[in-house]
């Protein structure tokens, strides 16, 4: 019996005598990336070792582009930032043992941040596999293991015919919602070896849809359409769905108060009559969303960056929209949503009805007055004139990309629209690495990276890679001397600070010894040399030494 969805496609009489006659000359390496290359796959971020040769070497005979970084982590952020302007599944090729295992804490942030990267790692020998102990180099005993518990699936290949199939599954898991890092891993032996299996042409390898079940979004529908006052929280999960438009439509439909959170900045136009910004840690933004009867929360999981440190407590009923199961309910009771953030609203958008209310844009006015007399009182001019010198001095269509560092925590909450940051798993190092991989993905236009002076001696490696590349990337450095906001967080609770003070190089020196122009800058002239850095060709690096303060917490 024949069944509609049993479609054979039956090659061509050329493609079966290609088939037959493969080119010479191959080996496991070239299947690796032809299926890359089939999936559609055109950059490749990476760094060599000796297990991992084979694929390297058959990148010579491909025509996709390949930026080597200096260190796997760094390598690993890069892809993670192509992985976020693309919407991509960004390959990552390692080697074994210690190369693998410095890429681990960027694919934290990759998990963390839902980006998808598609890392592929060699192993040691197959005779070496399996736990015992024959002393390869780089071996350990379960590899995989280091990374199951960060990555959203892991495939291990054994044999040549294998690395299609699971390249093309680990491809499908990365761009399924909720996107993240996949991890495939292929012996050393397995890559080497000449290879006459046909060349890899397309490769289907497509997402699957997170649809919501229909029952839970009319209830959904119904409860926002009753609302007394109703306020939406649109996290990450707007952003990597490509769903602002829809979110937009709902909350004009709704007249509902939206507020960004730091991974969902630009989710929502920042000057909307209806938008509360991204002020997550004031309490005035805190009080306001408790006090809404129906909370519609989209893409979030209201961990601790999204709940002011978990001292939001809503009173009202949550609707939550949230593709990972695992957040689904995590920190508050709601009416749980699995289902892509585009999807389900969508659906909503379906069913609402429209509601009017008058009241709304004076509330969010008022909110955002009080967060505004809040900072007034606290000394912080200079901290927010060098934020808006530096958006004034970035092109309005160029991304940034920032480190954990003051200035980027006052972005989080004060950045007026779409910005990326290791807000994801927090580590130390994002920014310029990161950067360096959203300009390999469109080298047309600027890309600012933001750092302090100890984050950016995690990446100054990277600076030969953007001058290799001649990638358009300015790195503004803030130098304040050591880990500024560890500094803060001691002095608060100690009375001092330890091991937070740093010998750090001249920057603009170190810049330039690596072909890089570099400025050193001040408050008063920050705009002005951050715009001609920008407008230049190739990468620069701008050094503002300032001593920046964070403003009063509210959560205490």
């Amino acid at each position: 019996m024949t069944h509609d969805h049993d479609v054979v496609l039956r090659p061509t009489e050329a493609q079966t005598r290609a088939a037959l006659n493969p080119p010479p000359g191959r080996i496991g390496g070239d299947l690796v990336v032809e299926t890359l290359r089939g999936l559609g796959a055109t950059t490749v971020f990476g760094l060599p070792g000796q297990h991992a040769l084979g694929m390297f070497d058959a990148l010579r005979r491909s025509s996709m582009a390949y930026v080597g970084l200096r260190v796997e982590n760094n390598a690993g952020f890069a892809a993670d930032a192509y992985g976020r302007v693309t919407g991509e599944a960004a390959p990552l090729l390692l080697s074994t043992g210690p190369g693998a295992l410095m890429a681990l804490a960027a694919l934290q942030e990759a998990a963390a941040a839902s980006a998808p990267v598609l890392a592929i790692a060699s192993q040691v020998p197959t005779a070496g596999l399996g736990g015992g102990r024959h002393g390869y180099l780089h071996e350990l005993r379960d590899q995989q293991g280091s990374f199951r518990d960060v990555v959203k699936s892991v495939h291990t290949v054994r044999s040549q015919s294998q690395i299609p199939s699971a390249i093309a599954a680990a491809w499908e898991s990365a761009l399924t919602a909720p996107h993240g890092p996949v991890w495939v891993e292929i012996p050393q032996d397995v890559l080497l070896a000449e290879t006459r299996l046909p060349v890899v042409t397309a490769v289907d390898a497509t997402p699957h849809d997170l649809v919501p079940r229909p029952e839970l979004t009319a209830v959904a529908a119904e409860l926002l359409t009753h609302a007394a006052r109703p306020a939406i929280i649109a996290g990450g999960g707007v952003v990597r769905a490509d769903a602002s438009g829809k979110l937009r439509a709902l909350a004009e439909r709704l007249d509902a108060p939206v507020v960004t959170t730091f991974g969902g900045k630009g989710a929502f136009p920042w000057e909307h009559p209806l938008s509360l910004q991204s002020w997550l840690e004031d309490r005035h933004t805190t009080d306001f969303l408790e006090d809404a009867d129906v909370l519609l929360v989209v893409g979030s999981g209201l961990g601790e960056l999204s709940s002011n440190y978990h001292t939001f407590r809503p009173r009202g009923r949550v609707i939550q929209i949230e593709a990972d199961l695992g957040k689904l309910e995590s920190n508050h009771p709601a009416l749980g949503i699995h289902a892509d953030a585009r999807i389900a609203l969508s659906a909503l958008l379906e069913t609402v009805g429209e509601r009017t209310d008058p009241a709304a844009a004076d509330s969010v006015r008022t909110v955002l007055a009080k967060v505004r007399e809040r900072l007034a009182g606290q000394d912080l001019d200079a901290e927010q004139r060098i934020l808006a010198d530096v958006r004034a001095a970035l092109p309005a269509d160029a991304p940034s990309f920032w480190d954990m560092t003051i200035l980027a925590y006052w972005a989080w909450s004060a950045w007026p629209g779409a910005l990326h940051s290791a807000q994801g798993a927090g580590g130390l190092g994002y920014g310029f690495p990161a950067a360096i991989g959203a300009a390999a993905a469109d080298p047309t236009r600027p890309v600012l990276a933001v750092s302090g002076d100890g984050g950016a001696m995690y990446s100054i490696a990277e600076l030969a890679t953007a001058k290799q590349y001649d990638l358009p990337v300015t790195w503004l450095i803030v130098d304040d001397g050591g880990y500024g906001i560890l500094r803060e967080y001691m002095t608060d609770a100690f009375g001092e600070p330890t091991a937070t003070e740093l010998a750090r190089p001249d920057f603009v020196a170190l810049a330039e010894s690596f072909g890089v122009p570099a400025v050193h800058t001040s408050v008063e002239s920050l705009r002005e040399d951050l715009g001609k850095a920008l407008a230049a060709p190739g990468p620069s690096v701008v050094v503002l030494p300032a001593v920046l303060r964070m403003f009063a917490p509210t959560h205490l």
